[in-house]
């Protein structure tokens, strides 16, 4: 045991030492580039603008968490009171959920005076339609029905809580073409 202990030490320290003295001339070499082109000067911190205080007060204004003075509420009323606007208690027809884009006049139909005009609308579906029937997005009322196109007037928004009319006509088209709007 001596002996391996012996041999130990004198043959394989020396192997085992030689790896710590290896050649670092590349490291120096990096560590010398690094220092050389870095620079020691830092540069001054920017010069900070002089903050102003604006005064922001709105204790004059409604909050809006808060429910408008019934003045307020009763002179908006009145505003609207002489505006045009759809009559929220008429029932849908089935029309109405198609734009006037989406409908295509494909013919007409009468009967003792009356004129039915025959709207395909984009899922396919016929329909007979004649004057005071609704159609489209906007409540549109059919004002007229001849043998070239319908007549709809529409109602718009105009923004203000007021709505404004709109004309709008459906044109005949053929089978091969697709329904326009003018």
């Amino acid at each position: 045991m001596k002996k391996l202990a012996l041999v130990f030490i004198v043959v394989i320290s020396p192997v085992l030492l030689t790896g710590c003295f290896d050649d670092n001339n590349d490291l120096k070499a990096f560590i010398n580039k690094v220092h050389k082109n870095t620079t020691h000067y830092i540069k001054p911190m920017p010069e900070i603008s002089k903050f102003t205080h604006f005064d922001y007060s709105a204790s004059a204004l409604r909050s809006p968490f808060v429910a408008p003075k019934p003045e307020a509420i009763q002179e908006k009323i009145q505003q609207m009171s002489g505006c045009l606007s759809p009559n929220p208690r008429r029932r849908k027809q089935p029309l109405e959920k198609y734009s006037l884009g989406d409908l295509t006049m494909r013919g007409t139909l009468g009967e003792l005076g009356i004129v039915w005009a025959l709207v395909e609308a984009s899922d396919k579906t016929l329909h007979r339609v004649s004057v005071g029937n609704y159609l489209g997005l906007f409540n549109g009322h059919i004002t007229e029905v001849n043998d070239n196109n319908i007549k709809v007037v529409e109602l718009i928004p105009d923004g203000a809580g007021c709505w404004v009319e709109r004309e709008a006509t459906i044109v005949m088209t053929e089978s091969s073409a697709e329904g326009q709007r003018k």
